[in-house]
């Protein structure tokens, strides 16, 4: 059970309801995500701008779904991983993939070095290390990239955060977090 239970179109103001209805038509579905968020409008529209602004990086779709996918896993995100899972699928990502992002891999080198310094970058709040850093860039990522994982990143943990805060129900197919080792 949600600790903050999803608004509905009636209970918001015609702008945020106008913002949802948008989100719904574009998605297909109004993500119980969206209606938690538009208890407070101005993280539902920021986030939404934020992850529309992400979408013209040079990250693709694929990347951006499979930085989502290990950010989720280290924060313990269930809600997250299961969206991202599905909207992975959409970004044409199969479920091997999907699984080797989860636990921060990929079969692409840039792709592994672009999952290994978001998963750094996650793990450590910011504070990559001297050899994180030198890796990232030894695998191909200049200081942009860096800063696009940085923003990827930022982005999720304010999803993570805020769905582990209001305990959203999952209204994606479920995908179980993986067990620490």
């Amino acid at each position: 059970m949600s600790r903050i239970a999803p608004i509905t179109l009636d209970q918001t103001d015609a702008a945020t309801a106008a913002t949802l209805k948008a989100a719904q038509a574009k998605l297909g579905l109004l993500p119980n995500m969206f209606a938690t968020m538009a208890h407070a409008p101005t993280l539902l529209n920021g986030y939404l701008q934020f992850a529309e602004t992400l979408g013209g990086g040079r990250l693709t779709a694929k990347q951006r779904e499979m930085i989502a996918l290990a950010v989720a896993q280290e924060n313990s995100c269930e809600y997250c991983l299961s969206a991202h899972a599905a909207l992975g699928k959409g970004a044409g990502l199969n479920a091997e993939a999907i699984a080797h992002a989860q636990q921060g891999n990929a079969q692409d080198a840039l792709d592994a070095a672009l999952l290994s310094f978001a998963k750094a970058i996650t793990q450590h709040r910011g504070e990559v290390t001297d050899s994180d850093f030198s890796q990232a860039q030894l695998s191909g990522l200049d200081e942009g990239l860096m800063m696009e994982v940085v923003a990827n990143v930022a982005l999720n943990v304010l999803t993570n955060y805020t769905n582990r805060l209001a305990a959203t129900e999952v209204d994606f197919p479920r995908v179980a977090l993986l067990k620490a080792a």
